[in-house]
């Protein structure tokens, strides 16, 4: 058995042992008097009866062992031209010291904290302050609408509010203040205190009484000692939209999670202390909490902090320039950026002014990644490309290829196996075990892992409803997927992504794959629209790679029989068009959804996650006929 099956093997056959030994790697003020409590089921407790402090995990334990020296975090921010390191033992003494001035407004242990920044240390520096007192914090995407951040703080109804003058995102200033202050204008239970970091690009004009400068209260402020906590106590709030319109509050722990971030920077990515990590993300997002700032400080790594966008800050050469200037040794980001960088630079030339000598892997998640990238990326880097998928809910991979304890054969398309944890299982409709290489529901037999959600904020009953009500005993990921005969994991998309032409149920993600592969294509996009005769019928819209100047109506062509032959007769996508660019969020996913909604002639809300809604008129007129069609 190698060291991959043996790993697999003991954390579901006894995951008591396996995590009991994974949290030797935390230090406890007490500890767990007993490491999974399953009694009430989905509401699985672990490390039952520890006391620990995450803040303490990640920055002072560092300190207290000799490398507070070390760089914890670097902050490179071309869009402001700034270049930052804090060494550990400067991460502790600003993050105690903005401790002391959250405690000196009253926030104490057991207390909510919204916190809406930008890409700055400062939003790093007030989530672990936040976690040094026992506060639960609930970061924001900073620059959400208005309406949606008075959502979130009326559902996590916060004791003080952290935010920032302005933003800076794609070459323009955003400003916060005036959407604060219409959120909690709208908000049913603002939080009567702010505290705001004012930044030269666009200073804000403070409410008295409201307001405080976070210069001023830090200046002011005692530093605070971290405050024991119990394992089982909330660390977190994270908002993920639900299909009602009112937002989830994922709901994580500190012992759980400090555990499992701790076991999956080393097991799942390579990378260990003293190591630079970075990964391209946000921390308003699950990615940028737990591998922005978690895990690479529980585990005492280098965290790169990174303002900036893969192409524009200023050239599709940006991330190539971070590895080669900081050392990165792994990469995470989403494969939308690489498909950026593809688009902006296909033959990848701008590699060539940086030196990678130190970098060791390039790890990709949070959608889809179409064999097409990762063919170019792994050809053009020359290193391993990981592709695994995991979802805001769990907070760390669900299946990946397991780096750190033994790295697996990839299969372009596959994400590889279940992660130590996870019993991943497919699952027909009806809730039968489904056949090795049948597509189904991918599930996880419970008990979920330490690190994942433990419930939703004040809500019990929809977590139950929403997660675990459709195969009872299981998380339904809402994915579908299969597992072929080695054991390997093929994710196939949301379930919502699947059509239904003509009584066949095909999958969107098929589809793009062999659009994506075509060498003028840079991204695409399908989705079903309304059709009377067949239910559904697929439309594709496709980004080309820049210096592609031949006739779009023949590359239309191409595509539509390149469809035709790879996914069948079935799946008859006709109709392709060109556009400059696709709507995503601004975590880099694909919107389909708006675009069906235009393709069918709906009434469409902007979604709060978009990132550009300008993108949606050029879709609208990229549609033509078919978005002038009734509903």
């Amino acid at each position: 058995m190698g060291a991959y099956e043996d790993a697999f093997t003991r954390s579901v056959s006894d995951p008591e042992g396996f995590w009991g030994q994974a949290a030797q790697g935390i230090s406890w003020y007490r500890p767990p008097e007993r490491v999974l409590d399953d009694s009430d089921s989905p509401f699985t407790r672990w490390f039952v009866g520890g006391e620990l402090n995450t803040c303490y995990n990640a920055v002072d334990r560092h300190v207290e062992s000799g490398r507070g020296g070390q760089p914890a975090l670097v902050y490179d921010s071309p869009v402001t031209d700034t270049l930052r390191r804090l060494t550990y033992a400067e991460l502790r003494d600003e993050v105690a010291r903005f401790a002391g001035a959250l405690a000196a407004q009253g926030v104490t242990r057991g207390d909510t904290v919204v916190i809406y920044m930008p890409m700055v240390p400062e939003a790093v520096v007030a989530m672990l302050a936040c976690a040094r007192l026992g506060a639960v914090h609930s970061v924001v995407f900073g620059g959400f609408a208005a309406k949606e951040l008075a959502k979130r703080v009326d559902d996590a109804r916060p004791t003080l509010l952290v935010t920032a003058s302005c933003g800076i995102e794609a070459g323009r200033v955003v400003e916060y203040m005036p959407l604060v202050d219409r959120a909690l204008q709208v908000a049913e239970h603002p939080p009567s205190t702010c505290v705001v970091l004012q930044r030269p690009q666009a200073p804000a004009e403070l409410t008295e009484g409201r307001d405080l400068d976070w210069h001023e209260v830090v200046a002011d402020a005692e530093p605070a000692d971290c405050v024991p906590v119990a394992a089982t106590d909330p660390l977190y709030i994270l908002y993920t939209s639900g299909t009602t319109g009112r937002p989830k509050g994922i709901v994580r722990d500190n012992g759980g999670h400090a555990v499992a971030m701790r076991w999956s920077l080393e097991n799942v990515y390579d990378v260990h202390p003293g190591d630079v990590w970075w990964t391209y993300s946000d921390v308003g997002w699950v990615v940028g909490h737990s591998y922005i700032v978690y895990a690479p400080l529980l585990t005492g790594c280098t965290t790169v902090v990174f303002e900036g966008k893969p192409v524009g800050t200023p050239d599709a050469g940006a991330f190539w320039r971070v590895i080669a200037e900081h050392g990165v040794k792994a990469l995470f980001t989403a494969p939308t950026a690489f498909r950026a960088i593809k688009q902006a630079d296909p033959k990848g030339e701008l590699l060539a002014d940086h030196d990678l000598a130190g970098f060791r892997m390039l790890f990709l998640a949070g959608e889809r990644l179409d064999p097409d990238t990762y063919h170019w990326a792994s050809e053009l880097l020359q290193r391993p490309v990981i592709d695994h998928w995991w979802q805001t809910e769990t907070a760390w991979a669900i299946v990946a290829n397991p780096m750190g304890i033994e790295p697996l054969r990839i299969k372009p398309g596959s994400a590889t196996k279940p992660v130590p944890g996870y019993d991943v299982r497919v699952l027909t409709e009806e809730g039968d075990p489904a056949d090795a290489g049948q597509d189904g529901m991918l599930t996880v037999k419970l008990p979920l892992p330490p690190g994942t959600m433990t419930t939703l904020w004040n809500d019990d009953e929809r977590f139950v409803e929403d997660y675990f009500s459709v195969y009872p005993g299981y998380y339904f990921t809402e994915d579908g997927g299969k597992i072929d005969e080695d054991g390997y994991v093929w994710v196939l998309g949301r379930v919502d992504d699947v059509m239904n032409v003509a009584g066949h149920r095909l999958s969107t993600g098929a589809m793009e794959e062999v659009l994506a592969d075509h060498p003028d294509v840079a991204e695409a996009a399908v989705f079903g629209v309304a059709d009377e005769m067949k239910g559904q019928m697929p439309v594709g819209l496709v980004v080309l790679s820049a210096g592609v100047e031949r006739d779009t109506a023949e590359i239309s062509a191409e595509l539509s029989a390149k469809v035709r032959d790879e996914v069948g007769a079935i799946a008859a996508l006709k109709d392709i068009r060109v556009v400059d660019r696709l709507p995503k969020t601004r975590s880099g996913k694909i919107l389909r959804a708006p675009m069906r909604d235009i393709a069918d002639g709906k009434e469409i809300d902007v979604p709060s996650t978009i990132e550009d809604p300008d993108v949606l008129d050029e879709v609208r007129g990229a549609l033509g006929e078919l978005a002038s069609r009734e509903g």
